[in-house]
């Protein structure tokens, strides 16, 4: 009943920037709290790779790559993750997915414990 939306994605030309943003919501029960959260990505013909991570209180990690381009951050509040992504390269070509690990109560007022995906954005960078 977890759902995993992300936004933003789209075209763009090489030097450009696009911010993305993945809102996790409920679709019955309630989220008790979001601990992790992450961006994957998956290029044209290429396995699907870590972008960053951001844990609940802000540590954030980055694939070694992307470091001082790509930025991980989040609002609690919101529920909501971004990733600002910026001088952009044919390389960032690909699907977006955003990762989140949800404590939820259900209707049942029962916990669960889960590992959500969204259904990924497509960003094309044009040369």
């Amino acid at each position: 009943q977890v759902q995993v939306v992300e936004y933003g994605g789209g075209l763009v030309q090489v030097g450009g920037s696009l911010r993305l943003s993945c809102v996790v919501s409920a679709a019955s029960g309630s989220i008790v709290r979001i601990d992790d959260m992450a961006w994957y990505r998956q290029g044209p013909g290429k396995e699907r790779e870590l972008v960053a991570t951001i844990s609940s209180d802000g540590n954030t990690n980055y694939k070694e790559s992307l470091k001082g381009r790509f930025t991980i951050s989040r609002e609690n509040a919101k529920k909501t993750v971004y990733l600002q992504m910026n001088s952009l390269k044919p390389e960032d070509t690909g699907v977006y997915y955003c990762y989140a690990d949800v404590v939820s109560r259900l209707i049942t007022s029962n916990y669960e414990v889960g590992k959500y995906w969204g259904q990924g954005t497509q960003v094309t960078v044009s040369s």
